[in-house]
């Protein structure tokens, strides 16, 4: 398998650990976070033996915003950071009903 340059998120939920690769939606679960995270990596390999079974991971690749460069599929922008939005319900204004016209 090429190498793959992805984010991968990961959190907890309950007694689950959950790891994401958004930016192609998919995801996994395991026991541990080393668990997801392999998991995670067993669902990429078959989703793309599948999409080059049927002739369409080039295309799957590149509507996500990633090229294949010999034995690198790599993303054509990259993330710069993550920021952490301000609490929003402090100042938010409830949402006015819409009224018939």
């Amino acid at each position: 398998m090429p190498t793959l340059k992805v984010t991968i998120e990961t959190w907890q939920k309950g007694k689950w650990f959950l790891a994401k690769i958004p930016e192609l939606d998919f995801v996994a679960q395991g026991q541990t976070l080393e668990e997801a995270k392999a998991n995670l990596l067993e669902v990429v390999k078959i989703q793309f033996d599948e999409m080059r079974e049927q002739g369409s991971l080039e295309e799957y690749l590149s509507e996500c915003g990633y090229l294949i460069k010999g034995d690198v599929i790599e993303p054509q922008s990259e993330i710069m950071g993550f920021e952490t939005l301000p609490d929003i319900s402090k100042n938010s204004r409830s949402p006015k009903a819409a009224t018939p016209a």
